[in-house]
């Protein structure tokens, strides 16, 4: 496939996605090599690691490709986005699940479906490009691909903050947050790459990583657990229209560009994974419960339209930011009966 390079090359098993004047955006056809391979080397005993990194100098990955998700769905064919999302969403729990080392290497833009493909991974490196952040409330979407779980994990109220105003992580947030691991000049990264694929083991990793450069969350971060502590969107819009700092007045910006049903959804999951003990396999059956619905009683078609189709940046959400009514939210996360995620069971797949 000319999209996705997959290979071996000495004691790694090397997945290169390669789309660079899309910015490697996912398609279903990559999701499905991507697991394959994976699958494939479960029980090869010459790869010990596996390696993930993009082409080109922009993006590991700025999200999925979702052309043919609107172009079915607006005409009213719904089941060919469900599939995606639940193939996708088995990828993102065989990356995290999986028994082997897996090595993302996130430079340039790591957005939405780039994450669950390179965020679940034992070891995810940033370089001084790397922005990683989870936009899919602009869309109309909710932070997805097991986004929830990252979201749900971070420190105080970052996840709220992230989730929500879908804002970029820099190297030092991203780490701070969960996002990733180490920071590795991007200029050491042949050299680590190399000893990966002759070593079969990541402790060049800990050899060439070093502090990144200071990010900005860590500062931010008690007016962010102040602001976005709140039960529900109104809660938290509330807060920031009280407050009156710059980083409040920025913040409720950039939720008043997001769609209010998405946000509402994304806050309540957020606090449904935290109130228990969250894990990949809990996230992405949550997410589900809405993505399976977003095209029928969400605002993604609308969303991709305003932003990526006619490009007018006016979507007409279904809510006003502060009348997301709780049943609403509540029916977008009611259990999906009539389609179920399949997940793989590594215990069996696993070579003893």
């Amino acid at each position: 496939m000319s999209d996705i390079s997959i290979r071996t090359e000495g004691r790694a098993g090397r997945i290169t996605l390669d789309r660079p004047k899309a910015l490697n955006a996912l398609t279903y056809e990559m999701c499905l090599a991507i697991e394959e391979a994976l699958l494939g080397w479960l029980e090869d005993n010459t790869v010990s690691l596996v390696i993930l990194d993009g082409a080109g100098d922009k993006a590991f990955c700025a999200g999925g490709d979702i052309a043919e998700m609107y172009a079915t769905g607006t005409k009213g064919d719904y089941e060919y986005g469900r599939r995606f999302w639940r193939d996708e969403y088995r990828l993102n729990a065989l990356i995290a699940d999986y028994p082997k080392p897996v090595v993302s290497l996130l430079h340039g833009f790591t957005m939405g479906g780039g994450v669950g493909v390179g965020c679940h991974g034992s070891h995810r490196v940033v370089c001084e490009s790397s922005q990683i952040s989870m936009p899919e409330c602009s869309i109309g979407l909710v932070p997805d691909v097991g986004g929830s779980y990252l979201l749900a994990r971070a420190p105080g109220r970052l996840g709220e903050y992230l989730g929500l105003t879908a804002a970029r992580m820099g190297p030092a947030d991203a780490i701070l947050a969960g996002f990733a691991d180490v920071f590795v000049p991007r200029d050491r990264w042949d050299a680590v790459t190399a000893a990966l694929i002759e070593t079969g083991d990541t402790d060049a990793l800990a050899a060439a990583a070093e502090a990144p450069p200071e990010g900005t969350l860590a500062v931010e971060r008690p007016e962010i657990d102040a602001l976005f502590g709140g039960e529900t969107l109104r809660d938290v819009l509330n807060a920031l229209k009280a407050s009156d700092t710059e980083f409040a007045r920025s913040a409720e910006k950039a939720l008043s560009r997001n769609a209010p049903l998405s946000m509402a959804v994304a806050l309540e999951t957020i606090h449904r994974l935290r109130a228990g003990t969250p894990t990949i396999r809990k996230a992405l059956d949550l997410e589900y419960r809405f993505t399976h619905r977003a095209m029928e009683h969400g605002d993604f078609l609308e969303g991709i339209r305003a932003r990526i189709i006619d490009k007018d940046q006016s979507p007409s959400w279904r809510h006003a930011a502060d009348k997301v009514p709780m049943t609403d939210t509540a029916r977008l996360l009611q259990p999906v009966r009539e389609a179920s995620l399949a997940f793989h069971d590594l215990t069996q797949e696993t070579p003893s």
